[in-house]
């Protein structure tokens, strides 16, 4: 939940234009009347009839009295904007809700509402408010939803005074503005081992801890409220002082997740293109694995990484865990095509990564760039590649593949290097296809196996 609000005087003077503001806010209405006047007037003269002059002056001075009274009217009025929630999936919904409050000692008189908002939320939000006692307070709501993922500015907030014969209308604005965060869409994913990899907190991490013998144990001074069973007696008597056993500490499996962003690789655009399948493959697989409680980071084509500023830099557990999942949301709900056309600076990134799994979102290969690829394998934690290729995402499923189409000498290239590659069709849904990559890196593994026996 989010708010803002600020507190004017509704039909404050300006410091200066404040005759040419008045005269601006006339309606069509007031201007009809004022011309209708200033015509009847010359007239007037010219043909010196005194009655047709008085109609021609009262014509001209209703709407021009009208425009001052307006101008110069007072109302201390409050506004609030309420946004829940500020962060929402594409497709989703989130509600607007707008205070009004009549903080000053007069009523107010009808009082038109409008909230601006971008194009893609909706058409523009307007509201009719009637009079308001002093103290009293209005409150609407509307709702936004977008399709597109981003960040969407929400406000000014704006007020329209007009007078009871709507020969002028005057705009007030508030200050004070919202942001709405467009996320890309989460699929909710099941658990897979792709082939043994060491779950989040995985049993094979332990193995070196239980390895250690008792002379092992780092010991660490007594603490108010440690359990005196893990007592370490032996470095008590060493030492002097109490001193227990330090908790073990499993090591946190990690998982890197690469999502290829450069322009040329992809066809199309919109909610339905090929690059948002990526990017909310991408988002679904982070969030998967924090919640499995890996250590995850969002690496790019351009080398860059999410979080932090290195490419070292991983998500941990806990309240990490949760800032993570909402700084990588954001950073993808605002992420677009990059212009690189190679992927050598993810190369650099991963060549000292060390150990993990890496799960990759893939554009259009050449050779060159499959042999990049190909090469990123060398971590022994695995790695699974979603490809979507051009000529099969913008294909007609009822289409056979071209033959002269080189791409599964690409994809046998990754295969060769260990790669458990997917090939993503049109409209493919993402929890199949993680079936698929999981099932698939299972049957790798028990054919290694039994190579190795």
């Amino acid at each position: 939940m989010s708010a803002g609000g600020t507190e004017r005087t509704v039909g404050e003077r300006p410091e200066a234009g404040g005759i040419r503001t008045a005269l601006a806010g006339l309606t069509t209405r007031g201007r009809s009347f004022l011309a209708a006047g200033i015509a009847a007037a010359i007239c007037a003269y010219v043909l010196g009839q005194n009655e047709l002059l008085r109609v021609g002056l009262l014509l001209a001075a209703l709407p021009l009295t009208c425009a001052t009274v307006l101008y110069r009217t007072r109302y201390r009025v409050s506004g609030t904007r309420a946004l829940s929630p500020a962060r929402v999936p594409a497709g989703g919904e989130a509600r607007v809700r707008l205070r009004m409050d009549n903080v000053s000692r007069l009523p107010t008189g009808l009082l038109m509402l409008q909230d601006r908002v971008p194009y893609v939320l909706g058409p523009r939000p307007r509201f009719v408010l009637d009079r308001m006692e002093p103290g009293g307070r209005r409150e609407v709501s509307y709702r936004v939803r977008s399709d597109l993922r981003g960040r969407y500015p929400l406000g000014p907030l704006q007020l329209r005074l007009t007078d009871p014969f709507g020969m002028c209308e005057l705009t007030r604005s508030f200050a004070e503005s919202d942001t709405l965060t467009v996320i890309p869409r989460v699929t909710p994913l099941a658990p897979a081992r792709f082939a043994g990899e060491a779950k989040g907190y995985g049993d094979g991490h332990r193995r070196a801890l239980a390895l250690a013998g008792e002379d092992d144990v780092i010991p660490r001074g007594y603490r108010y409220g440690d359990d005196l069973r893990r007592v370490h007696w032996r470095s008590t008597a060493r030492y002097g002082e109490l001193m227990v056993r330090r908790e073990e500490q499993p090591r946190r499996a990690r998982c890197t997740v690469l999502l290829d962003t450069r322009g040329g690789a992809y066809e199309g655009a919109g909610p339905d293109s090929a690059f948002e399948w990526a990017v909310s493959g991408a988002a679904s697989t982070l969030v998967h694995l924090l919640e499995r409680g890996f250590s995850v980071r969002l690496l790019t084509d351009t080398g860059s990484a999410v979080p932090g500023e290195s490419a070292d830099s991983f998500a941990g557990g806990g309240q990490e865990a949760a800032d993570a999942a909402g700084l990588i949301l954001d950073t993808l709900a605002v992420i677009d095509h990059s212009g690189g056309e190679d992927l050598s600076r993810a190369h650099d990134a991963l060549r000292g990564g060390g150990e993990g799994l890496l799960i990759a979102f893939l554009g259009d290969l050449d050779e060159e760039q499959a042999t990049t690829v190909a090469g990123m394998n060398r971590r022994g934690g695995g790695a699974v590649a979603f490809v979507l290729d051009p000529a099969v995402w913008t294909r007609d499923p009822a289409e056979p593949p071209r033959p002269e189409d080189p791409r599964p000498d690409r994809l046998h290239l990754l295969r060769d290097a260990g790669w458990t590659v997917v090939g993503v069709p049109r409209g493919a849904a993402l929890d199949e296809l993680w079936h698929r990559a999981d099932r698939e890196r299972s049957g790798l593994a028990v054919v290694a196996g039994e190579a190795r026996a």
